[in-house]
């Protein structure tokens, strides 16, 4: 099974409205070799360590399991809830705990 980071990393940096190159240079990576680098990452050719990972996730205002999630559906989960107050998150981790 291949790892769904790469296109989880893509849909990510084009929601995010970012080009290769921004993405990179806001992580600050050197200019002429951002754009290589994060195309590397998105064709799965390279993965980053964890650390540039949380970075990337963070630059791009997703949780990074979003990023790892192998099933569909969870990583859409994770990505709204990730968007809702820790009030709203807590709300609905108790009703979700409250159907079990």
């Amino acid at each position: 099974m291949e790892s769904p980071f790469p296109t989880r990393l893509r849909a990510a940096r084009k929601a995010a409205g970012m080009t290769q190159q921004q993405l990179g240079i806001n992580l600050g990576m050197d200019p002429n070799t951002a754009s290589a680098r994060l195309n590397q990452y998105e064709k799965g050719k390279h993965a980053p360590d964890y650390q540039t990972a949380k970075r990337l996730a963070d630059e791009l205002g997703v949780p990074v399991a979003y990023l790892y999630c192998d099933d569909d559906m969870l990583a859409a989960l994770l990505l709204a809830a990730s968007k809702l107050s820790p009030n709203k998150q807590q709300e609905l981790l108790d009703k979700i705990r409250a159907d079990f």
